[in-house]
């Protein structure tokens, strides 16, 4: 019989156990109400930690939420997407240059883990991949991805890291090198290790998830990343644009989810209708849908889900909480 002394305990705000590593003003805790932030970022974070706090409110009738949605932690990594030897030179897409030192230089990752959360000897991922024109604390901020973590009740770690910064460019860096997201995770289980948040350095769960460009890297990793057996779903947010015969053979020999949702005007209703035209013809069973239609039962019990958004291409993640109702019906366990 395992004592209450011994259970694990759930997270709570951003009280570390242990020494944080040094990062400089490269690595830092946001914590909310009251923010640590280094001087460099403030300026980026101050509509974040007004969103945390919005977050608060929101979720205070919760019992574990006695805080904030949870801990966040922003910090380098040597495994981050970039920097990268083919963006050295910088990236030119039409007539735009995006140049190496302002968009391929940013090797911050987010790590949130929401209050609640109980480390076990197994920790559970959700990694998330930014599309276009972008950067890490912007779609933390504008998709509300801790609230709806937070809110969703998933006894797992949400990361995202930064991919080209606000740029036109769908290249994941080091995350496409192969065996690249291997080292990617482990050192995300390291940082989570040294700071207390974890006890256990074995991996559980993953689910990639991404919105638009997000795609390749999802693909790459998926084909070369070295973690296949741990995914067990990935979600595309209005991003099918290509690379569908990387997804098409995860999901064939693999068993866990695939869901596809896609706009009329996002660019990927075309490639999606052809996958579904593929499957349909090879007598594979699929689930077909508007997402507004689409219940629980029908997220949980259907292995391929293709969903229809009526929404525009940049509000498919949060206006109807879309990624909470995802977490909600995932393979993940409840806090």
């Amino acid at each position: 019989m395992v004592s209450a002394a011994d259970q694990p305990r759930p997270v709570s705000g951003c009280h570390f156990r242990q020494r944080q590593p040094a990062g400089g003003d490269n690595s830092f805790t946001i914590r909310a109400p009251s923010g640590i932030v280094s001087a460099r970022m403030k300026k980026i974070l101050l509509p974040l930690l007004c969103f945390l706090a919005a977050a608060r409110l929101m979720a205070g009738d919760r019992a574990e939420d006695t805080n904030s949605p949870g801990c966040l932690i922003i910090t380098n990594f040597v495994s981050a997407p970039f920097p990268h030897p083919l963006r050295a030179e910088g990236h030119q897409y039409k007539d735009k240059f995006f140049s190496a030192a302002e968009h391929y230089q940013d090797s911050h990752v987010a790590l949130f883990v929401p209050n609640g959360f109980r480390p076990g000897r197994k920790v559970d991922f959700v990694v998330h991949f930014h599309g276009w024109g972008n950067h890490v604390t912007n779609v933390l901020e504008k998709y509300q991805l801790p609230g709806q973590f937070t809110a969703s009740r998933r006894n797992a770690i949400l990361i995202v890291p930064q991919g080209p910064f606000d740029a036109s460019d769908s290249f994941g860096g080091k995350l496409e090198d192969a065996g690249g997201f291997q080292r990617f995770m482990a050192e995300a289980v390291e940082a989570l290790r040294q700071r207390g948040l974890i006890d256990s350095a074995r991996l559980g769960r993953i689910i990639l998830c991404g919105h638009s460009g997000g795609y390749e890297v999802m693909s790459a990793i998926l084909a070369r990343g070295g973690l296949t057996a741990h995914i067990r779903e990935v979600w595309l947010f209005d991003a099918l644009y290509a690379k569908t015969e990387r997804f098409a053979v995860w999901f064939d020999h693999h068993p866990g989810r695939f869901i596809d949702l896609y706009t009329e005007h996002g660019g990927t209703k075309d490639e999606t209708e052809g996958l579904m035209t593929a499957l349909q013809g090879s007598g594979v069973p699929y689930f077909s849908a508007n997402e507004t239609n689409a219940t629980p039962a029908d997220l949980r019990n259907n292995r391929l889900v293709f969903l229809f958004s009526a929404l525009p291409h940049d509000e498919v993640l949060q206006t109807h909480q879309t990624f909470r109702r995802l977490l909600e019906t995932s393979s993940l366990p409840a806090r």
